[in-house]
């Protein structure tokens, strides 16, 4: 039986992590590394480096000291559930790199409100680096035209 069918609506805001919406090469992976900007929480360290894309595109990092693979398995679907359920509601326009320390796996809510406070702090210093930039080579700032 369907959710549908159970009763249960889809949520709209859902977004569906397709292979577009992935980061899937090790390169990828290394530009992230090499030219983003990172925050830890919780368990988490999250990198971010603006794409120039419409989407969000996640790539997850689960290194065997997390545990064995089914405790592995079991925070990287709850991950790409978070994602699932709030990619909505993050910027679209980055790479993330979630690189996961060793901990007992936590509820889909508490990743969830993790990734919320990483990607809201790294995009806050990415718009910030971006106005900075913007500011010193005089485009903010002009007066409007009368």
């Amino acid at each position: 039986m369907t959710g549908e069918a159970r009763g249960e609506s889809r949520s709209p805001r859902r977004s569906k992590l397709t292979r577009a919406r992935r980061l899937l090469h090790e390169r990828q992976f290394e530009a992230v590394y090499e030219g983003g900007r990172s925050r830890r929480t919780g368990p988490l360290r999250c990198w971010t480096l603006p794409n120039g894309l419409d989407r969000l595109r996640l790539g997850l990092s689960m290194p065997r000291r997390v545990g064995s693979a089914p405790v592995r398995n079991r925070i990287k679907r709850l991950l790409r559930e978070a994602y699932r359920v709030s990619g909505a509601d993050w910027p679209q326009d980055y790479d993330v790199v979630v690189h996961v320390q060793r901990h007992e796996p936590l509820s889909l809510e508490a990743y969830r409100r993790h990734l919320d406070e990483a990607l809201r702090v790294l995009h806050g210093e990415w718009t910030k680096r971006h106005d900075q930039r913007d500011a010193s080579r005089g485009r903010s700032g002009q007066s409007p035209v009368s």
